[in-house]
Order: structure tokens, then sequence, then C-alpha cells
């Protein structure tokens, strides 16, 4: 593993962790209306996009970050649809 390769896993890994703060916060607090459902959707559209771009380049850092940030976009999405404050 090159030095660009190891640039790309962690700012892989620096853009996925960016996300755990707040479903920690909307978790624990069971509120997230703050939180806009225009921008949580564009997030989870974009890493659907970004995913694919890097499954087809077989670019890992992009397809392990992208899949991390999906999932935590996906919980954030869905505790603002089931958390009613």
């Amino acid at each position: 593993m090159n030095w660009i390769e190891i640039a790309g896993h962690m700012g892989g890994i620096m853009s996925s962790i960016t996300f755990i703060p707040q479903v920690y916060k909307a978790w624990k607090s069971k509120s997230v209306g703050d939180l806009s459902l225009t921008m949580m959707i564009i997030v989870f559209i974009s890493t659907i996009v970004w995913l694919i771009y890097g499954i087809s380049l077989n670019l890992w850092p992009v397809i392990i970050a992208n899949t991390i940030i999906c999932f935590l976009s996906l919980l954030l999405l869905y505790f603002k649809f089931t958390f009613k404050r």
C-alpha cells in the first residue's frame, strides 16, 4: 500500500466518523427536530452515487467510506421518521 492509498483510506475514515456524534446524540436524546430532512436525503443519495462510482472503479477507500456514511445516514433518516420530537 503506497502513501496515496493510505491517504485515501484516512480520508475515508475521517469522512465516515463525522456522522457518528450526530447519530449518537440523536439516539440518546430521541430528538432530531433540528436535522434537515432535505440535507439527509441529499447525503443519502450522494453516498449511493459515490458507491456506484467506487464499485465501478474498484476504489476501496470510496466503497468503505460511503458504505459507512450510507448506513449512518439511513439511521438518521430512520430516527427522523421514528422520533416524534
